[in-house]
């Protein structure tokens, strides 16, 4: 089997240190690896299982030789040296939002439309963590019965904004549980222990926010819908890792609750949890703490629309994912994988 010179871009990070982890899992045929981050992280080696790799600060003559650029950096950084590195050689899978809305890259969930990734252009695209929990579960039932709008709240943990956020919430719990006085937050606009915060990027569009619009414009993309409709919120609520969603779906066509329970229950990437008659709470619905660190987005609360006119073309779902995991790293080497294939 051929191996690939692979470079981690944001390596010490959240995303890129899970990238590492996942690039293991997946058994990906690493050849050489080059880890890359900001000048204040170079120098630092890392114990990797293809051996003590030094990391490099992230500039362009660093992506010589490679073959494969996993990108876990921000716009900035991914707007300046991405393009770099296909000037020398490699195809890069970023987990900004760069390029996400370019025409010409690729916008990729493997489970969905893995045939894009094959027209690319040098740079494939990560799409948004929110993106990916809530439409891998609505695909399935999209090809049942043609989805054509979507209202959904989103859930979303600390894991959000990085270890800077988890490292937030986490001080700010120690503090209450302490006694202590809790120190002005940084990493987000408001405290967020014993706190929900309905606000997640800025103001984009008719008082929807940045993030809010990304499950629509990236899920009209992913999809190939482009007349998608989407209502969405988001709201940052004091959990570590693995996000959450309450998603109603309006279809084109009849669907009845066993085709959506059969479909979500045999999807790639989904795993249905939908049983309120369970004895334990763990195989009653989905919950943050049973999805994190692993990749399958969990399913549950299956259930009608009762608020559409026409019954039997809504479905109510809620589901949870890890949003390092398959919202951000797994999705990106499943990408990378695509490559190899």
């Amino acid at each position: 089997m051929k191996k690939y010179v692979v470079a981690i871009v944001g390596a010490t990070g959240a995303v890129g240190t899970q990238m590492l982890a996942c690039l293991e899992e997946q058994q990906f045929p690493v050849g050489a690896l080059k880890l890359l981050a900001s000048p204040r992280s170079a120098g630092k080696v890392v114990s990797t299982p293809w051996g003590e790799v030094t990391v490099e600060t992230a500039a362009p003559e660093a992506f010589d030789g490679v073959d494969i650029v996993l990108g876990a950096a921000e716009d900035d950084v991914a707007k300046a040296l991405y393009p770099e590195a296909v000037r020398r050689g490699a195809v890069v899978v970023d987990n900004s939002h760069a390029f996400r809305l370019d025409e010409d890259v690729p916008l990729v969930i493997p489970e969905i439309n893995a045939a894009d990734a094959l027209q690319h252009k040098g740079i494939i695209a990560n799409p948004n963590c929110a993106t990916i929990i809530g439409l891998v579960p609505t695909w399935p039932l999209h090809q049942l019965a043609g989805v054509k709008r979507m209202i959904v709240s989103t859930y979303q943990a600390a894991s959000g904004a990085g270890v800077p956020g988890m490292r937030e919430l986490e001080e700010q719990i120690g503090c209450m549980g302490r006694g202590e006085e809790i120190p002005a937050p940084a990493a987000f606009a408001a405290q967020l222990a014993s706190n929900l915060i309905p606000q997640i990027g800025g103001e984009k569009y008719q008082g929807f926010t940045s993030e809010e619009m990304k499950m629509q414009n990236e899920g009209r993309k992913i999809m190939h819908l482009p007349d998608l409709r989407v209502n969405c919120t988001c709201v940052r609520v004091p959990v570590l890792r693995s996000h959450s969603e309450s998603v109603t779906l309006e279809f084109e066509r009849d669907i009845t609750l066993e085709q959506a329970r059969e479909a979500l229950a045999s999807a790639p990437g989904v795993k249905l949890v939908d049983d309120l008659a369970a004895e334990s709470a763990h195989d009653r619905w989905p919950m943050p703490l049973d999805t994190t660190d692993q990749d399958l987005i969990w399913v549950g609360r299956v259930r009608r629309d009762i608020s559409n006119p026409d019954a039997l073309r809504g479905i109510t779902f809620w589901c949870c994912g890890d949003q390092i995991r398959k919202g951000a790293a797994t999705n990106a080497v499943q990408i990378a994988k695509l490559l190899c294939e």
